[in-house]
């Protein structure tokens, strides 16, 4: 669980890795664009240009190497020729990139063209829960710090939180000790202390929070069928506080 100066050094390199895909892919998500031809290209870059290896595909038998989940899909969404973005769509883009026997794992959403107000709210709010959740984070904060962070901003929001899914840490494996539920009480669960490497993922729903998971038995969409929204980072506990790892170039200019 607590990783080594080398270890960390190794999965800076695997997240910064991982984020450069997401900004990759960028100018490619338009309209008429399917999600195959996204995940293709994903693992092109991957392979040929970073020179790393795309750990989602094949992972408990997925099929590609990005998972794209659109509007009302909350994870697990699998690329198809026949899924072709169209404007107004919402989509989340989720990556892990193995280098050097670490792996790092970041998504984003990304809008196509003029989306509804609906959905505009939706995106800021759940980026807003991500980004609170990683400011707690700092040794001697606990697990349920993070999921109160989250919980709260969300159904402050009029938003609610899938409770099925969860980030997870990370390291030589993409799923590690320990669970990191984004709803929860503070002060309680595991103190996070500095070397430990984990995803905060929210998941967030602009209606009802239950899920169900589709015939493929990987998609997992809203049961009320409204839209969903989720942004992911892997995190490092430093001595004084926090490292996101899966940064990206755009964010830290902004």
């Amino acid at each position: 669980m607590i990783k080594t100066d080398d270890d960390i050094a190794r999965m800076r390199v695997a997240g910064r890795l991982a984020g450069q895909v997401l900004s990759h892919l960028i100018p490619l998500v338009k309209p008429g664009v399917s999600t195959l031809a996204l995940s293709r290209e994903a693992e092109r870059f991957i392979v040929e240009d970073l020179k790393a290896r795309p750990s989602t595909k094949g992972q408990y038998g997925f099929p590609e190497a990005i998972n794209t989940s659109i509007n009302q899909v909350v994870c697990h969404g699998i690329p198809k020729e026949e899924d072709r973005l169209k404007e107004g769509d919402i989509v989340n883009i989720d990556v892990t990139v193995e280098k050097d026997g670490f792996i790092g794992d970041t998504s984003r959403m990304y809008s196509l063209g003029q989306v509804s107000d609906p959905a505009r709210r939706l995106l800021e709010v759940s980026h807003q829960c991500l980004w609170r959740a990683i400011e707690v984070v700092k040794p001697g904060a606990r697990l349920g710090d993070i999921g109160h962070a989250i919980q709260s901003h969300a159904e402050a929001k009029g938003y609610s939180v899938v409770r099925e899914y969860c980030g997870h840490g990370i390291g030589r494996r993409m799923h590690e000790m320990p669970d990191v539920l984004h709803f929860g009480v503070p002060g309680r669960s595991l103190v996070l202390e500095p070397g430990m490497t984990f995803t905060i993922e929210p998941m967030i729903n602009a209606g009802q929070a239950a899920v169900s998971v589709l015939k493929d038995q990987w998609t997992v969409i809203t049961r009320d069928r409204s839209l969903s929204a989720q942004w992911e980072h892997t995190v490092l506990v430093t001595p004084s506080g926090v490292e996101v790892l899966t940064l990206r170039e755009e964010e830290r200019q902004s």
